[in-house]
Protein backbone atom coordinates (compact mmCIF):
# COMPACT_ATOMS: atom_id res chain seq x y z
CA UNK A 1 0.00 0.00 0.00
CA UNK A 2 1.63 3.35 -0.95
CA UNK A 3 1.69 6.23 1.71
CA UNK A 4 -0.58 8.52 0.52
CA UNK A 5 -3.05 5.62 0.13
CA UNK A 6 -2.32 4.70 3.63
CA UNK A 7 -2.98 8.35 4.99
CA UNK A 8 -6.26 8.61 2.67
CA UNK A 9 -7.28 5.59 4.51
CA UNK A 10 -6.20 6.81 8.12
CA UNK A 11 -8.19 10.40 7.54
CA UNK A 12 -11.10 8.80 6.41
CA UNK A 13 -11.07 6.64 9.90
CA UNK A 14 -10.50 9.54 11.75
CA UNK A 15 -13.28 11.41 10.03
CA UNK A 16 -15.50 8.35 11.03
CA UNK A 17 -14.25 8.45 14.37
CA UNK A 18 -15.28 11.88 14.70
CA UNK A 19 -11.98 13.19 15.31
CA UNK A 20 -11.43 17.37 14.34
CA UNK A 21 -11.92 17.99 10.93
CA UNK A 22 -8.59 19.09 10.98
CA UNK A 23 -6.83 16.40 12.85
CA UNK A 24 -5.38 13.65 10.77
CA UNK A 25 -3.84 11.08 13.37
CA UNK A 26 -1.46 8.56 11.81
CA UNK A 27 0.02 6.37 14.62
CA UNK A 28 3.59 6.94 13.00
CA UNK A 29 2.82 5.14 10.24
CA UNK A 30 3.20 8.09 7.47
CA UNK A 31 5.76 9.53 8.82
CA UNK A 32 8.05 6.37 8.47
CA UNK A 33 8.95 6.20 11.79
CA UNK A 34 7.46 4.07 14.69
CA UNK A 35 7.90 5.90 18.28
CA UNK A 36 10.22 5.18 20.86
CA UNK A 37 8.52 3.78 23.84
CA UNK A 38 10.59 4.21 27.15
CA UNK A 39 7.97 2.88 29.84
CA UNK A 40 4.68 1.77 30.85
CA UNK A 41 1.59 4.08 31.36
CA UNK A 42 1.41 2.00 34.74
CA UNK A 43 4.62 3.61 36.33
CA UNK A 44 3.95 7.52 35.04
CA UNK A 45 3.54 10.39 37.76
CA UNK A 46 0.30 11.38 37.79
CA UNK A 47 -1.21 14.57 38.95
CA UNK A 48 -3.61 14.80 41.84
CA UNK A 49 -6.92 16.71 40.62
CA UNK A 50 -6.40 19.87 42.62
CA UNK A 51 -2.70 19.58 40.62
CA UNK A 52 -4.13 20.04 37.59
CA UNK A 53 -6.75 22.55 38.89
CA UNK A 54 -3.59 24.62 39.74
CA UNK A 55 -1.25 24.41 36.96
CA UNK A 56 -4.77 25.27 34.56
CA UNK A 57 -3.99 28.85 36.20
CA UNK A 58 -0.70 29.13 34.79
CA UNK A 59 0.47 32.42 36.35
CA UNK A 60 -0.19 33.99 39.45
CA UNK A 61 0.74 37.69 41.22
CA UNK A 62 2.79 37.23 44.04
CA UNK A 63 2.57 40.68 46.86
CA UNK A 64 5.40 41.72 48.92
CA UNK A 65 4.64 44.00 51.97
CA UNK A 66 6.23 44.36 55.28
CA UNK A 67 8.00 46.12 57.66
CA UNK A 68 11.42 46.30 54.84
CA UNK A 69 8.94 48.33 52.62
CA UNK A 70 9.76 51.36 55.13
CA UNK A 71 13.47 50.54 55.88
CA UNK A 72 14.72 49.97 51.95
CA UNK A 73 15.76 46.89 52.35
CA UNK A 74 14.95 43.18 51.20
CA UNK A 75 15.57 41.82 54.90
CA UNK A 76 13.69 43.08 57.28
CA UNK A 77 16.16 44.58 60.35
CA UNK A 78 13.54 45.20 63.12
CA UNK A 79 14.51 48.40 63.17
CA UNK A 80 11.14 50.34 62.00
CA UNK A 81 8.90 52.05 64.69
CA UNK A 82 5.46 49.93 64.50
CA UNK A 83 3.94 53.73 64.74
CA UNK A 84 5.86 54.37 61.34
CA UNK A 85 3.43 51.62 59.51
CA UNK A 86 0.14 53.42 58.12
CA UNK A 87 -0.74 52.75 54.89
CA UNK A 88 -3.83 55.03 54.41
CA UNK A 89 -4.31 54.72 51.10
CA UNK A 90 -4.09 51.01 50.85
CA UNK A 91 -6.73 49.49 48.10
CA UNK A 92 -6.18 45.59 47.69
CA UNK A 93 -8.93 46.10 45.05
CA UNK A 94 -6.45 48.13 43.24
CA UNK A 95 -4.38 44.93 43.07
CA UNK A 96 -6.29 42.74 42.24
CA UNK A 97 -7.29 45.02 39.12
CA UNK A 98 -3.29 45.04 38.41
CA UNK A 99 -3.65 41.17 38.71
CA UNK A 100 -6.00 41.07 35.73
CA UNK A 101 -4.76 43.33 33.77
CA UNK A 102 -2.15 40.88 33.71
CA UNK A 103 -3.56 37.94 33.08
CA UNK A 104 -2.83 36.57 36.64
CA UNK A 105 -5.27 33.91 37.71
CA UNK A 106 -4.44 33.94 41.21
CA UNK A 107 -2.96 36.25 44.15
CA UNK A 108 -0.31 35.49 46.53
CA UNK A 109 0.00 37.55 49.46
CA UNK A 110 3.03 38.01 51.91
CA UNK A 111 1.15 38.03 55.06
CA UNK A 112 4.24 37.08 57.05
CA UNK A 113 7.73 37.71 55.65
CA UNK A 114 10.83 36.17 57.33
CA UNK A 115 11.04 39.35 60.02
CA UNK A 116 7.84 37.68 61.81
CA UNK A 117 5.75 41.04 61.23
CA UNK A 118 1.68 39.72 60.82
CA UNK A 119 -0.60 41.19 58.30
CA UNK A 120 -3.67 40.40 60.35
CA UNK A 121 -5.34 40.68 63.42
CA UNK A 122 -3.06 37.75 65.56
CA UNK A 123 -3.32 37.28 68.93
CA UNK A 124 0.15 35.72 68.82
CA UNK A 125 2.89 38.42 68.86
CA UNK A 126 2.80 42.22 69.04
CA UNK A 127 4.89 42.36 65.91
CA UNK A 128 1.53 43.13 63.72
CA UNK A 129 -0.50 45.34 62.06
CA UNK A 130 -2.78 45.21 65.09
CA UNK A 131 0.11 47.57 67.22
CA UNK A 132 -0.06 50.11 64.20
CA UNK A 133 -1.90 53.03 63.92
CA UNK A 134 -3.47 52.28 60.61
CA UNK A 135 -7.26 51.57 61.21
CA UNK A 136 -6.59 52.45 64.93
CA UNK A 137 -5.13 49.28 65.45
CA UNK A 138 -8.07 47.42 63.34
CA UNK A 139 -6.39 46.47 60.05
CA UNK A 140 -6.55 43.51 58.85
CA UNK A 141 -4.55 43.90 55.51
CA UNK A 142 -5.27 39.76 54.85
CA UNK A 143 -8.85 40.03 55.20
CA UNK A 144 -8.75 43.00 52.72
CA UNK A 145 -7.27 41.12 49.82
CA UNK A 146 -8.98 38.32 50.78
CA UNK A 147 -12.30 40.34 50.13
CA UNK A 148 -11.21 42.21 46.85
CA UNK A 149 -10.20 38.63 45.60
CA UNK A 150 -13.51 36.92 46.71
CA UNK A 151 -16.05 39.83 45.18
CA UNK A 152 -13.90 39.35 41.74
CA UNK A 153 -13.65 35.35 41.86
CA UNK A 154 -9.67 35.38 42.10
CA UNK A 155 -8.11 33.13 44.12
CA UNK A 156 -6.01 33.42 47.14
CA UNK A 157 -2.78 32.38 48.57
CA UNK A 158 -0.91 33.23 51.25
CA UNK A 159 3.01 32.88 52.55
CA UNK A 160 3.37 32.70 56.12
CA UNK A 161 7.02 32.30 56.61
CA UNK A 162 8.43 29.70 58.84
CA UNK A 163 11.46 31.66 59.41
CA UNK A 164 10.79 34.70 62.17
CA UNK A 165 13.50 36.65 62.98
CA UNK A 166 11.56 38.41 65.41
CA UNK A 167 10.95 35.54 67.70
CA UNK A 168 14.90 33.91 66.68
CA UNK A 169 13.76 31.54 64.43
CA UNK A 170 15.89 30.74 61.56
CA UNK A 171 15.30 29.38 58.21
CA UNK A 172 12.59 26.50 58.13
CA UNK A 173 11.51 27.43 61.37
CA UNK A 174 14.48 25.92 63.30
CA UNK A 175 15.25 27.17 66.86
CA UNK A 176 18.50 27.00 68.42
CA UNK A 177 17.30 24.93 71.63
CA UNK A 178 14.33 22.35 72.08
CA UNK A 179 13.07 24.69 74.29
CA UNK A 180 13.12 27.89 72.23
CA UNK A 181 11.31 25.17 69.09
CA UNK A 182 8.70 23.86 71.27
CA UNK A 183 7.72 27.33 71.94
CA UNK A 184 7.77 28.31 68.64
CA UNK A 185 5.99 25.38 67.54
CA UNK A 186 2.94 25.91 69.42
CA UNK A 187 3.34 30.06 67.96
CA UNK A 188 3.77 29.58 64.36
CA UNK A 189 0.91 26.37 64.95
CA UNK A 190 -1.19 29.10 66.05
CA UNK A 191 -0.80 31.55 63.48
CA UNK A 192 -1.51 29.02 60.96
CA UNK A 193 -4.53 28.36 62.33
CA UNK A 194 -5.77 31.34 62.44
CA UNK A 195 -4.75 32.30 58.22
CA UNK A 196 -6.52 28.76 57.17
CA UNK A 197 -9.67 29.24 59.47
CA UNK A 198 -10.16 32.82 58.94
CA UNK A 199 -9.60 34.23 55.52
CA UNK A 200 -11.27 31.05 53.25
CA UNK A 201 -10.48 28.43 50.93
CA UNK A 202 -6.71 29.06 49.99
CA UNK A 203 -5.31 28.16 46.63
CA UNK A 204 -1.70 28.06 47.69
CA UNK A 205 0.32 27.98 50.63
CA UNK A 206 3.91 29.24 51.10
CA UNK A 207 6.15 27.41 53.91
CA UNK A 208 9.70 29.37 52.27
CA UNK A 209 12.28 27.12 52.98
CA UNK A 210 10.21 24.40 54.73
CA UNK A 211 9.61 24.18 57.96
CA UNK A 212 10.59 21.95 61.23
CA UNK A 213 7.22 22.57 62.68
CA UNK A 214 4.74 19.75 62.05
CA UNK A 215 1.88 21.46 59.76
CA UNK A 216 0.15 18.63 58.15
CA UNK A 217 -2.68 18.17 60.47
CA UNK A 218 -3.97 21.67 60.06
CA UNK A 219 -3.70 21.62 56.43
CA UNK A 220 -5.56 18.40 55.85
CA UNK A 221 -8.18 20.02 58.88
CA UNK A 222 -8.77 23.39 57.44
CA UNK A 223 -7.26 23.50 53.51
CA UNK A 224 -6.87 19.97 52.19
CA UNK A 225 -7.34 22.19 48.73
CA UNK A 226 -4.73 23.93 49.01
CA UNK A 227 -1.10 23.57 47.14
CA UNK A 228 1.72 23.47 49.34
CA UNK A 229 5.00 25.48 48.06
CA UNK A 230 7.93 23.30 50.44
CA UNK A 231 8.03 21.42 53.40
CA UNK A 232 7.62 17.61 54.05
CA UNK A 233 3.77 18.29 52.79
CA UNK A 234 5.02 20.00 49.75
CA UNK A 235 2.09 19.41 46.26
CA UNK A 236 4.54 21.74 44.38
CA UNK A 237 8.28 22.79 44.05
CA UNK A 238 10.48 25.83 43.85
CA UNK A 239 12.31 25.72 40.27
CA UNK A 240 15.72 27.22 41.97
CA UNK A 241 16.41 30.58 40.59
CA UNK A 242 14.43 34.17 41.41
CA UNK A 243 15.28 35.04 37.76
CA UNK A 244 12.13 34.20 36.00
CA UNK A 245 12.96 30.93 34.12
CA UNK A 246 12.72 27.59 34.50
CA UNK A 247 15.49 24.61 32.37
CA UNK A 248 14.37 23.07 29.39
CA UNK A 249 13.32 20.31 29.77
CA UNK A 250 11.10 20.98 32.95
CA UNK A 251 10.04 17.75 34.22
CA UNK A 252 6.91 17.89 36.47
CA UNK A 253 7.69 13.74 37.50
CA UNK A 254 10.53 13.61 40.24
CA UNK A 255 12.22 10.76 43.02
CA UNK A 256 9.83 9.62 45.64
CA UNK A 257 13.37 10.44 47.95
CA UNK A 258 13.51 13.84 46.41
CA UNK A 259 9.77 15.16 46.71
CA UNK A 260 10.08 14.00 50.29
CA UNK A 261 13.09 16.50 50.84
CA UNK A 262 10.65 19.42 50.69
CA UNK A 263 13.41 21.78 49.12
CA UNK A 264 13.47 19.85 45.86
CA UNK A 265 13.56 21.79 42.64
CA UNK A 266 13.65 21.87 38.55
CA UNK A 267 17.08 20.08 38.68
CA UNK A 268 15.24 17.44 40.46
CA UNK A 269 13.06 16.93 37.98
CA UNK A 270 12.92 12.87 36.29
CA UNK A 271 10.30 11.82 33.60
CA UNK A 272 10.16 8.64 34.81
CA UNK A 273 9.43 9.94 38.73
CA UNK A 274 7.16 8.65 41.06
CA UNK A 275 5.39 11.37 42.25
CA UNK A 276 4.39 14.21 40.38
CA UNK A 277 5.22 17.61 41.88
CA UNK A 278 5.04 20.88 39.69
CA UNK A 279 7.45 23.59 39.07
CA UNK A 280 6.38 27.33 40.17
CA UNK A 281 8.93 30.03 39.03
CA UNK A 282 8.66 33.41 40.96
CA UNK A 283 10.57 36.64 40.31
CA UNK A 284 10.32 40.36 40.85
CA UNK A 285 9.19 42.37 38.23
CA UNK A 286 11.98 44.88 40.61
CA UNK A 287 14.14 42.42 39.92
CA UNK A 288 16.18 40.86 42.47
CA UNK A 289 14.48 43.28 44.97
CA UNK A 290 11.06 41.39 46.31
CA UNK A 291 9.88 44.67 48.11
CA UNK A 292 9.32 48.27 46.79
CA UNK A 293 12.02 50.86 48.08
CA UNK A 294 12.80 54.79 46.86
CA UNK A 295 15.71 53.24 44.85
CA UNK A 296 14.89 50.58 42.77
CA UNK A 297 12.27 51.97 40.53
CA UNK A 298 14.66 51.67 37.89
CA UNK A 299 14.72 48.05 38.34
CA UNK A 300 11.57 47.44 36.69
CA UNK A 301 11.70 44.92 34.30
CA UNK A 302 10.44 46.07 30.94
CA UNK A 303 7.87 44.30 28.96
CA UNK A 304 10.05 42.65 26.30
CA UNK A 305 11.97 41.44 29.46
CA UNK A 306 8.56 39.94 31.01
CA UNK A 307 8.08 38.35 27.56
CA UNK A 308 11.29 36.63 27.77
CA UNK A 309 10.43 35.11 31.57
CA UNK A 310 6.86 34.56 29.87
CA UNK A 311 8.18 32.36 26.84
CA UNK A 312 10.58 30.61 29.75
CA UNK A 313 8.40 29.65 32.63
CA UNK A 314 5.11 28.99 31.12
CA UNK A 315 6.59 28.56 27.65
CA UNK A 316 8.05 25.40 29.18
CA UNK A 317 5.61 24.18 31.05
CA UNK A 318 6.29 25.84 34.78
CA UNK A 319 4.17 28.10 36.93
CA UNK A 320 4.74 31.78 36.88
CA UNK A 321 4.57 33.93 40.01
CA UNK A 322 5.59 37.65 39.23
CA UNK A 323 6.08 39.46 42.29
CA UNK A 324 4.75 43.45 42.31
CA UNK A 325 5.28 44.74 45.67
CA UNK A 326 2.97 47.29 47.62
CA UNK A 327 4.46 50.52 48.61
CA UNK A 328 4.22 52.70 51.73
CA UNK A 329 0.72 53.96 50.91
CA UNK A 330 -0.43 50.54 50.42
CA UNK A 331 -0.38 51.16 46.61
CA UNK A 332 0.87 48.90 43.66
CA UNK A 333 3.39 51.44 42.49
CA UNK A 334 2.21 52.73 38.95
CA UNK A 335 5.07 51.96 37.13
CA UNK A 336 4.89 48.77 38.03
CA UNK A 337 1.59 48.28 37.43
CA UNK A 338 1.48 50.08 34.13
CA UNK A 339 3.96 47.99 32.84
CA UNK A 340 2.22 44.55 34.00
CA UNK A 341 -1.04 45.74 32.20
CA UNK A 342 1.13 46.31 28.78
CA UNK A 343 2.68 42.69 28.98
CA UNK A 344 -0.71 41.43 29.27
CA UNK A 345 -2.29 42.85 26.49
CA UNK A 346 0.97 41.46 24.84
CA UNK A 347 0.26 38.33 25.70
CA UNK A 348 -3.21 38.60 24.77
CA UNK A 349 -2.53 39.82 21.52
CA UNK A 350 0.10 37.28 20.65
CA UNK A 351 -1.66 34.20 21.99
CA UNK A 352 -5.35 34.35 22.61
CA UNK A 353 -6.53 33.37 18.69
CA UNK A 354 -5.12 30.81 17.36
CA UNK A 355 -5.13 30.57 13.20
CA UNK A 356 -6.16 26.82 13.87
CA UNK A 357 -6.14 24.09 16.76
CA UNK A 358 -6.59 20.53 17.56
CA UNK A 359 -6.11 17.81 20.02
CA UNK A 360 -5.87 14.03 20.04
CA UNK A 361 -4.48 11.10 21.27
CA UNK A 362 -1.46 9.27 19.28
CA UNK A 363 1.61 10.21 17.49
CA UNK A 364 1.35 12.18 14.53
CA UNK A 365 -1.30 14.42 14.09
CA UNK A 366 -1.77 16.61 11.06
CA UNK A 367 -3.27 20.42 11.50
CA UNK A 368 -4.39 21.21 8.46
CA UNK A 369 -5.87 24.72 7.36
CA UNK A 370 -8.34 26.07 5.44
CA UNK A 371 -6.13 28.06 3.22
CA UNK A 372 -2.66 28.20 3.26
CA UNK A 373 -1.50 30.86 6.52
CA UNK A 374 1.03 32.55 7.88
CA UNK A 375 2.75 31.17 10.65
CA UNK A 376 5.38 31.71 13.68
CA UNK A 377 4.33 29.98 16.61
CA UNK A 378 2.99 26.52 18.03
CA UNK A 379 1.33 25.82 21.37
CA UNK A 380 1.53 22.51 22.39
CA UNK A 381 -0.07 20.91 25.55
CA UNK A 382 -0.47 17.07 27.30
CA UNK A 383 -3.42 15.81 28.61
CA UNK A 384 -1.35 15.81 32.16
CA UNK A 385 -3.81 13.93 33.81
CA UNK A 386 -2.16 10.69 32.56
CA UNK A 387 0.94 11.57 33.04
CA UNK A 388 4.06 13.48 30.88
CA UNK A 389 4.58 11.01 28.34
CA UNK A 390 6.09 13.04 25.72
CA UNK A 391 9.81 12.72 25.78
CA UNK A 392 10.73 13.63 22.25
CA UNK A 393 8.62 15.70 19.29
CA UNK A 394 8.96 17.45 16.01
CA UNK A 395 7.34 20.36 14.30
CA UNK A 396 6.81 19.99 10.39
CA UNK A 397 5.24 22.07 8.51
CA UNK A 398 4.47 21.86 4.65
CA UNK A 399 5.87 23.92 2.07
CA UNK A 400 5.48 23.94 -1.56
CA UNK A 401 4.03 20.45 -1.07
CA UNK A 402 7.17 18.96 0.92
CA UNK A 403 7.42 18.45 5.07
CA UNK A 404 10.18 20.83 6.40
CA UNK A 405 11.25 20.61 9.91
CA UNK A 406 10.64 23.71 12.27
CA UNK A 407 11.64 22.37 15.66
CA UNK A 408 12.37 20.02 17.79
CA UNK A 409 12.17 19.41 21.24
CA UNK A 410 11.43 16.87 24.35
CA UNK A 411 9.27 17.61 26.62
CA UNK A 412 5.82 19.07 26.65
CA UNK A 413 4.16 18.86 29.45
CA UNK A 414 1.04 21.47 30.70
CA UNK A 415 2.17 23.56 27.84
CA UNK A 416 5.03 24.42 25.28
CA UNK A 417 5.71 27.40 23.42
CA UNK A 418 7.74 26.74 20.45
CA UNK A 419 8.53 29.42 17.91
CA UNK A 420 8.89 28.65 14.57
CA UNK A 421 10.69 30.27 11.11
CA UNK A 422 7.91 32.35 9.73
CA UNK A 423 6.35 31.04 6.77
CA UNK A 424 2.96 30.36 4.89
CA UNK A 425 2.26 26.91 5.37
CA UNK A 426 -0.44 24.88 4.37
CA UNK A 427 -0.49 22.23 7.25
CA UNK A 428 1.80 21.68 10.25
CA UNK A 429 2.27 18.32 11.61
CA UNK A 430 3.38 17.43 15.02
CA UNK A 431 5.62 13.66 15.40
CA UNK A 432 6.09 11.93 18.56
CA UNK A 433 9.31 10.53 18.32
CA UNK A 434 9.71 9.20 21.35
CA UNK A 435 7.14 8.73 24.42
CA UNK A 436 5.88 6.83 27.63
CA UNK A 437 2.73 5.24 26.47
CA UNK A 438 0.43 6.51 23.36
CA UNK A 439 1.18 10.58 23.67
CA UNK A 440 -2.59 12.20 25.01
CA UNK A 441 -2.31 15.86 23.15
CA UNK A 442 -4.40 17.88 25.04
CA UNK A 443 -3.51 21.01 23.06
CA UNK A 444 -1.69 21.82 18.92
CA UNK A 445 -2.74 25.22 18.15
CA UNK A 446 -0.67 27.23 15.29
CA UNK A 447 -0.69 31.41 15.51
CA UNK A 448 0.55 34.28 13.70
CA UNK A 449 2.05 36.62 16.50
CA UNK A 450 3.50 38.67 14.18
CA UNK A 451 6.56 39.38 16.07
CA UNK A 452 10.19 37.71 16.40
CA UNK A 453 10.55 35.78 19.84
CA UNK A 454 12.17 36.77 22.80
CA UNK A 455 16.02 36.26 21.67
CA UNK A 456 16.28 33.83 24.81
CA UNK A 457 13.09 32.14 24.13
CA UNK A 458 15.07 28.31 23.72
CA UNK A 459 18.32 29.62 25.75
CA UNK A 460 19.61 26.89 27.92
CA UNK A 461 19.91 27.42 31.70
CA UNK A 462 23.52 28.59 32.44
CA UNK A 463 25.53 27.75 35.33
CA UNK A 464 27.53 30.25 36.62
CA UNK A 465 31.89 30.38 36.21
CA UNK A 466 33.07 28.37 39.58
CA UNK A 467 33.97 30.61 42.30
CA UNK A 468 36.90 29.71 44.30
CA UNK A 469 35.68 29.87 48.00
CA UNK A 470 38.34 27.42 49.98
CA UNK A 471 40.23 24.33 50.57
CA UNK A 472 40.43 21.71 52.78
CA UNK A 473 43.55 19.76 54.25
CA UNK A 474 43.71 16.49 56.32
CA UNK A 475 40.01 15.48 54.94
CA UNK A 476 38.53 18.15 56.42
CA UNK A 477 36.82 21.60 55.70
CA UNK A 478 34.83 24.43 57.21
CA UNK A 479 34.17 27.80 54.65
CA UNK A 480 32.22 30.65 54.92
CA UNK A 481 30.10 31.25 52.04
CA UNK A 482 28.38 34.52 53.03
CA UNK A 483 30.19 36.48 51.03
CA UNK A 484 29.76 34.50 47.53
CA UNK A 485 26.15 34.28 48.46
CA UNK A 486 24.19 37.25 47.33
CA UNK A 487 20.72 35.49 45.81
CA UNK A 488 18.02 32.70 46.84
CA UNK A 489 19.26 30.19 44.40
CA UNK A 490 20.23 26.37 44.23
CA UNK A 491 24.07 26.36 44.53
CA UNK A 492 26.77 23.52 43.89
CA UNK A 493 29.61 23.36 46.08
CA UNK A 494 32.19 20.62 44.23
CA UNK A 495 35.63 19.45 45.64
CA UNK A 496 38.23 18.96 43.36
CA UNK A 497 40.72 16.89 45.12
CA UNK A 498 44.92 17.41 44.78
CA UNK A 499 45.13 13.77 44.84
CA UNK A 500 43.09 10.10 45.04
CA UNK A 501 39.60 10.86 44.46
CA UNK A 502 36.89 12.32 46.72
CA UNK A 503 34.45 9.42 47.09
CA UNK A 504 32.17 10.75 49.30
CA UNK A 505 31.38 13.13 52.57
CA UNK A 506 30.89 12.40 56.34
CA UNK A 507 29.18 14.59 58.98
CA UNK A 508 28.38 17.81 56.64
CA UNK A 509 26.50 20.52 58.17
CA UNK A 510 25.18 23.81 57.00
CA UNK A 511 24.87 26.63 59.01
CA UNK A 512 22.48 29.69 58.28
CA UNK A 513 23.21 32.30 60.84
CA UNK A 514 24.86 29.77 63.50
CA UNK A 515 21.67 27.28 62.85
CA UNK A 516 22.03 24.04 60.96
CA UNK A 517 19.40 23.11 58.11
CA UNK A 518 20.01 20.02 57.30
CA UNK A 519 16.91 20.18 54.91
CA UNK A 520 18.83 22.64 52.66
CA UNK A 521 22.18 20.33 51.80
CA UNK A 522 22.11 17.50 49.98
CA UNK A 523 24.60 15.16 48.13
CA UNK A 524 24.86 15.76 44.11
CA UNK A 525 23.36 12.02 42.10
CA UNK A 526 25.78 13.02 39.50
CA UNK A 527 29.28 13.29 40.91
CA UNK A 528 30.43 11.97 44.48
CA UNK A 529 32.65 15.22 44.84
CA UNK A 530 29.41 17.65 44.48
CA UNK A 531 27.04 19.23 47.36
CA UNK A 532 23.76 20.84 46.33
CA UNK A 533 23.20 23.78 48.89
CA UNK A 534 19.19 24.84 48.20
CA UNK A 535 19.49 28.45 49.78
CA UNK A 536 15.77 29.42 50.17
CA UNK A 537 16.48 32.51 52.12
CA UNK A 538 19.70 34.80 52.85
CA UNK A 539 21.26 34.54 55.97
CA UNK A 540 23.99 36.67 57.81
CA UNK A 541 25.85 33.90 57.45
CA UNK A 542 26.27 31.02 55.70
CA UNK A 543 28.47 28.33 56.53
CA UNK A 544 29.57 24.89 56.03
CA UNK A 545 31.75 22.21 57.32
CA UNK A 546 32.22 18.63 56.83
CA UNK A 547 34.82 16.36 56.36
CA UNK A 548 35.38 14.24 52.89
CA UNK A 549 36.01 10.77 51.89
CA UNK A 550 38.60 9.67 49.29
CA UNK A 551 40.98 12.54 49.33
CA UNK A 552 43.15 14.68 52.34
CA UNK A 553 43.53 17.94 50.29
CA UNK A 554 42.29 20.19 47.56
CA UNK A 555 40.68 22.79 46.45
CA UNK A 556 36.62 23.81 46.93
CA UNK A 557 34.38 25.75 44.00
CA UNK A 558 30.71 27.28 44.78
CA UNK A 559 28.93 27.53 41.15
CA UNK A 560 25.22 28.87 40.98
CA UNK A 561 23.08 26.44 39.00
Amino acid sequence: MSLQRRDLLYNLAAASLGLPHMARWHFGLSAGLLPESVASNSVLARPSLKQQKWQDLEFGMFVHFAPNTWQNVESDNLSTPLSAINPVKLDTDQWVDTALAMGARYIVFVAKHQGGFCMWQTRTTDYSIRNTPWKNGKGDVLAEIAGSCRRRGLPLGVYVCPRDDHFGAGTGGICKTPELQRKYNDLYRAQLTEVFSRYGELVEIWFDGSTVTPVGDLLRRYQPNAMVFQGPEATIRWVGNEDGFAPYPCWNGISAAEAKSGVATALDGDPNGAVWLPNEVDVSIRRPDWFWSTTNAKNVLSVDQLLSIYYRSIGRGAQLLLNIPANRDGLLPEPDSNVAAAFGNEVRRRFSRPVASTRGSGTSLVLTLDHPSHLDTVVLEEQISEGERVRAYRIEGMVDGAWQLLGEGTAIGHRRIHPVTPQVFGAVRLRVTKSAGDPLIRTFAVFDTGVAPPNDWNAAVTLWAPDLVGSWAHGAFSIDLTSKIHIAAQYVLRLLPDHDTVVGFRDVVLEVDGIPEPALLKASSKQPNEMILDITGLGRSIRVHGNVEGAEDGSILLERR
